[in-house]
């Protein structure tokens, strides 16, 4: 059933619902009792009889947004017949169909009409907080509406895409770059993305309660699509092998670079990107970077190199871990020195190597051919697929990783024991297809077969800091379905207040980046437009909107 029909459907429950729970109430107001069962005009009469705004009546069936303005309504509808108390209010909320069911086959349902002449000063008081409510309310329907259906916020918790963004960079992603996905859990609580909170086990999503309702579902579906990613764009997307919600939309939120799309070959050769078996291009505003073991004779002052470099990622390798002996072995390091893994562009490489202390510096890139395989036990017997490179069957690693052809809609693609482990996730998944593999034989849809045709395109994101960056290396190719938007610009940057885990030094408190607020994030250049004249205007807009409405309201009653 495609996304219309289902939402169709999920459309005329509600409304059958809704008419068998207040269908003689709607013939006490004095309309035909078809009228309840109406979607839309339901609810529209309603605003009607309780004066309020009768174009809110279009917000009732929005995905997210309408249960939250059907509460309202609800609320309106009942206060129409007097049950202005607490405990009214509140089953109301919780249980709207059966409280209205209640009263609408109540014998003593009546409407009480409000006379302003005749109000007490409580009940005056009474309504002056229920038009503040309502104010409030209002204002997060219209938040939740743009935060739904048109741009979201979004942070950046880890520096895998660094230094092009930074740790503590807040976006705004543009949810229509390429094409708009219509939401596909209905009912939703507004702002918050997979969990309410973290009730359980510290670091366990698992057993955290569900911030929308699984049960209540709708299909994949992308809208307008004009535009899809291409190579360079910086994209946020659902993290594509999430097992915890099985809600494409409700995944967690990734930010990394499309390097490459659908139907072009993907390769990493002692770190350097290759597309096409060409090296990549570097744009103007794109900062990649290396890790590199850098040796120096006594300790670096962090706190004074951090102020000249700005924020850099840098751990002090323990000398006695079994890093710090590889790379004394790797690099002929001298045991007795002091030796630093660090996160670093071309530009702050040259600022470090000409530092006093500095003995040495070595790039840290892999050996070819060695499988990059975590274990989550120490007997080595259970494979960690999160922290293991994708597929686990290629001797391949962060820094020597591929060929790999990028699957693109309408590919027929082998399936065999050898090429399994790259397209199970697509098949089974991201394709919803139930795919067997007994006895030597592999089954799509109870079939056996050794061929597949790919439903969607597919891409490649990888982080700028490539070295640092959990990205499609790991969790191989990201589908068409998760991509969330484009972001626009950084309209907040904050330094410290997320911890960056790759750093065992940490920012010395906040301190807000005026630089990079209000810039764009996806021009490609190295300097970047700042939009923040259009962020004022739209704050003057939204705080002065009310005193403008006002002002004009008086300026044409004193014109009459």
């Amino acid at each position: 059933m495609n996304y219309f029909l289902t939402y169709t459907v999920y459309v005329l429950i509600l409304s059958v619902l809704m008419g068998i729970s207040t269908w003689k109430l709607f013939k006490k107001l004095g309309y035909n009792p078809l009228f309840a069962f109406i979607p839309f005009y339901n609810y529209f009469l309603i605003l009607k009889e309780t004066k309020h705004p009768k174009w809110w009546a279009i917000l009732s069936y929005l995905p997210i947004v309408g249960p939250i303005m059907m509460s309202v309504f609800h609320l309106y509808l009942m206060k129409k017949f007097g049950k202005t108390l607490f405990k009214d209010k509140l089953l109301t909320v919780i249980l709207p169909f059966i409280y209205m069911a209640t009263v609408n086959y109540s014998k003593d349902a009546e409407v009480e009409d409000e006379n302003e002449l005749f109000l007490t000063d409580e009940e005056k008081s009474e309504k002056k907080k229920d038009s503040f409510i309502g104010s409030v309310t209002f204002a997060v329907v219209f938040a939740t509406i743009i935060h739904v259906f048109v741009t979201q916020p979004f942070g950046i918790p880890t520096g895998s895409m660094e230094r092009t963004l930074l740790v503590g960079d807040f976006l705004f992603v543009n949810k229509w770059s390429y094409g708009y996905r219509l939401p596909m859990r209905p009912l939703a609580i507004p702002f918050l993305q997979g969990t309410i909170m973290d009730t359980g086990e510290k670091g366990n999503p698992k057993d955290d309660p569900k911030s929308y309702v699984d049960a209540v579902k709708l299909p994949y579906e992308r809208i307008l699509q004009f535009n899809k990613p291409q190579r360079h764009d910086v994209v946020v997307f659902n993290y594509p092998q999430d097992s915890v919600h099985t809600a494409i939309d409700r995944k967690d939120p990734y930010v990394k670079r499309c390097v490459a799309v659908a139907g072009d070959t993907f390769e990493m050769r002692a770190g350097r990107l290759y597309v096409n078996g060409k090296p990549e291009t570097v744009l103007g505003d794109q900062e990649i970077q290396h890790a590199y073991y850098v040796e120096t004779g006594s300790e670096l002052d962090i706190k004074d190199l951090f102020k000249k470099l700005e924020y850099i990622s840098i751990i002090q390798v323990d000398n006695s871990s079994r890093y710090f002996e590889e790379a004394v072995k790797k690099y002929g390091i001298n045991p007795a020195n002091t030796v630093y893994l660090m996160q670093l562009t071309d530009k702050r490489l040259k600022a470090i190597k000409e530092l006093p202390q500095v003995v040495s510096v070595h790039e840290d890139v892999m050996q070819k051919g060695y499988a990059s395989i975590n274990y989550r036990d120490a007997m080595r017997t259970k494979i960690d697929t999160t922290q293991s490179i994708y597929p686990i069957n290629k001797p391949w690693n962060q820094d020597w990783y591929g060929p790999l052809k990028i699957p693109k809609k309408g590919d027929v693609v082998t399936i065999n024991q050898e090429s399994l482990p790259m397209y199970q996730w697509i098949i089974s998944e991201y394709e919803h297809n139930s795919l067997e593999n007994k006895n030597g034989k592999i089954f799509i849809n109870g079939k056996e077969t050794n061929q597949y045709t790919i439903k969607q395109d597919y891409y490649m994101m990888v982080g700028d800091n490539r070295d640092a960056s959990l990205d499609a290396r790991f969790f191989g190719f990201v589908p068409e379905e998760n991509i969330v938007g484009k972001p626009m610009f950084t309209w907040m940057s904050i330094e410290g207040v997320f911890k960056d885990s790759s750093s065992s030094y940490q920012a010395d408190g906040w301190r807000i980046r005026w630089d990079r607020m209000f810039k764009a994030t996806n021009t490609g250049e190295a300097n970047k437009t700042s939009y923040w004249w259009i962020a004022a205007m739209i704050l003057i807009l939204f705080f002065g909107w009310e005193y403008f409405v006002k002002l004009f309201k008086k300026k044409k009653a004193e014109d009459d």
